[in-house]
């Protein structure tokens, strides 16, 4: 009977012992501010996705910590990138929430880059697709009309090595011929510009798309073409994105253009980076030495903001109600994909050193 009792006292001590750091981290963020930085100007999709995102992580992460969307612009998104790099906490306090934007020129390694994205933790991403759009100035009135401008098309950007880098290449794999204006400090500027006629072709991620853009194409004010489209049960970019069902993929308009599937590198280069770009979209990254029991705390958090009523309705309005991702599954996934193939990665180089200058 002692000895059951000895063994009951040992295991309820073992208990409590792992029990112990869970019930630290039911308050870990109390008082304490996290910045969120946001390589972008105001306006463009991850500035929006992340004042989104602001309530439902304030709502849900233990402590109820305050949350502050800082914009950081500038260098096609490697500036604020840097400055998270040389300045940015390991507990939790610092996120870099960025895009593709971020990620090319660090895969490419572009110059200027100092930011270690590869070793950066993943504490979560939202999902996002985007929509490419014509003024009706150009007589465009479909995908299909593409080649058929009575004007030249004129696309604005950020940065070739940016999140328009899947843009670019589909305007490649489809053959378009468009002039491209680089150097916009996000695509908030862009749609702004697209609106003062100044660019009439354009792309912009769907939380964007479907607040901002939707209500000019209901007014004959925009054109909507394609999307990048999603990635079928072999990993292809085949199919419908469903977050924009009734418009056609880049790889239908190039079947109904050219009465064949795309193939060949520029498909290839354009898959590998629509992928990254629209499979994870918007990525939250922290510091390398982040702790573990951070990056669980925040994949907990997802999940109640995913089973949070509130969350799914208003999810619906900014991205057709695309879910958010967190854990080692996204984390290993992103990782991966930070790593093209050699052809890609040659073929991504010499593209953008010749066409758009982008200097390595």
């Amino acid at each position: 009977m002692k000895n059951q009792i000895k063994s009951m006292s040992v295991a309820v001590a073992l208990v409590g012992l792992c029990a112990a750091p869970l019930a630290a981290q039911d308050n870990y963020f109390a008082g304490k501010t996290i910045d969120v930085i946001v390589p972008f100007g105001p306006g463009g999709a991850t500035f929006v996705s992340a004042k989104f995102l602001e309530p439902f992580l304030e709502k849900h992460l233990p402590g109820n910590p305050q949350l502050n969307v800082i914009d950081r612009p500038g260098g096609g998104s490697i500036l604020g990138a840097n400055w998270f790099e040389q300045n940015a906490k390991s507990d939790g306090t610092t996120i870099l929430f960025t895009t593709s934007s971020t990620a090319n020129p660090f895969v490419l390694g572009q110059q200027g880059v100092e930011y270690k994205l590869a070793d950066y933790r993943v504490a979560y991403s939202h999902p996002f697709s985007a929509v490419a759009y014509v003024s009706p100035s150009t007589g465009i009135k479909s995908a299909s009309d593409i080649k058929d401008s009575i004007k030249p098309l004129v696309y604005g950007g950020i940065a070739a090595a940016a999140s328009d880098l899947p843009g670019l290449l589909s305007f490649e794999v489809l053959g378009v011929d468009v002039k491209s204006v680089l150097g916009f400090n996000g695509r908030g500027p862009v749609r702004l510009a697209f609106e003062q006629g100044e660019v009439n072709i354009d792309y912009q991620f769907t939380p964007v798309y479907l607040t901002q853009v939707v209500p000019s194409v209901e007014e004959g004010r925009a054109v909507p073409l394609w999307t990048g489209g999603s990635i079928d049960g072999d990993g292809k970019l085949t199919q419908r994105d469903p977050i924009a069902p009734e418009l056609p993929s880049v790889y239908e308009v190039y079947k109904e253009m050219n009465g064949m599937a795309p193939e060949g590198i520029e498909w290839e280069a354009f898959q590998g980076v629509a992928s990254v770009t629209y499979a994870y979209g918007l990525t939250a990254y922290m510091k390398p030495d982040t702790p573990q029991a951070v990056l669980d705390i925040f994949e907990q958090a997802i999940k109640d903001i995913n089973a949070d009523p509130e969350f799914q309705a208003e999810s619906l309005k900014v991205t057709n109600g695309a879910r958010l991702n967190a854990g080692p599954a996204t984390e290993a996934a992103i990782k991966s994909a930070l790593s093209p193939s050699a052809d890609v990665k040659a073929y991504l180089k010499d593209l953008l050193s010749n066409k758009f200058g982008v200097k390595f």
